[in-house]
């Protein structure tokens, strides 16, 4: 309980992630409305993945401000994830920069090594395409984490509640996410069936194996 309170005494830093975070949204909001609106309903209507995959723009603006919205969130809810399940001793706003650097490096490291394995085997369109779903879900998945923070910073800190309904909801999301891509790329995969199996097990579920080994231990 004395990490937890810690945690809790100073939310100034913490609230200054929030202001960043809803300062992205509206720059995104204002600079790119269109795409704005077709995002915010993404797990419902996929018109936003058609729209824009056909374009073959992965690197642009818009997803920049929604990854830098998710990294922000994911990491501040690790941390809270950290002190809520004391999986941490004396956490400060040092631990938050060093678990938003980590995941920042992780997701980077990740997309290079996609793209390297799109070019061996002489898929690069198809690797965008599925790249640019992926990266739409998780962007998206960063308003569950947005919400789940400001209940655990302002209306119910240290709920377990609101961290393990967040985490549901999370995971829910990336399943749709997922499932529109099978559905999507149905044929790339059936045809390249054994390397996709290979790429979920090295850059999709490997990851996570390491990181819940790290934290049994």
């Amino acid at each position: 309980m004395e990490s937890i309170t810690r945690v809790f005494n100073n939310i100034d830093w913490i609230t200054a992630i929030f202001v960043v975070s809803l300062f992205v949204l509206v720059l995104s909001k204002t600079f790119f409305y269109n795409k704005f609106i077709n995002f915010v309903v993404l797990p419902f209507n996929n018109k936003y993945i058609f729209l824009h995959s056909k374009k073959h723009i992965l690197f642009n603006w818009f997803n920049a401000l929604w990854s830098v919205f998710l990294w922000l969130n994911v990491a501040l809810f690790l941390y809270y994830l950290l002190a809520i399940f004391n999986l941490g001793e004396k956490l400060t706003p040092v631990n938050y920069l060093f678990i938003f650097g980590v995941i920042s490096l992780f997701v980077i490291v990740k997309l290079l090594l996609q793209f390297i394995n799109g070019s061996i085997f002489n898929a690069e369109t198809a690797i965008v395409h599925i790249v640019f779903n992926k990266i739409s879900y998780q962007n998206y998945s960063g308003l569950v984490l947005f919400l789940a923070n400001i209940f655990l910073t302002y209306i119910t800190p240290n709920s377990e509640l609101v961290a393990y309904l967040a985490l549901v909801l999370f995971i829910v999301v990336m399943c749709i996410g997922w499932v529109n891509l099978l559905r999507i790329h149905r044929k790339f995969i059936t045809i390249n069936f054994f390397y996709f199996i290979l790429y979920l097990c090295a850059l999709e579920i490997s990851p996570f194996v390491i990181i819940g080994s790290y934290l049994k231990y």
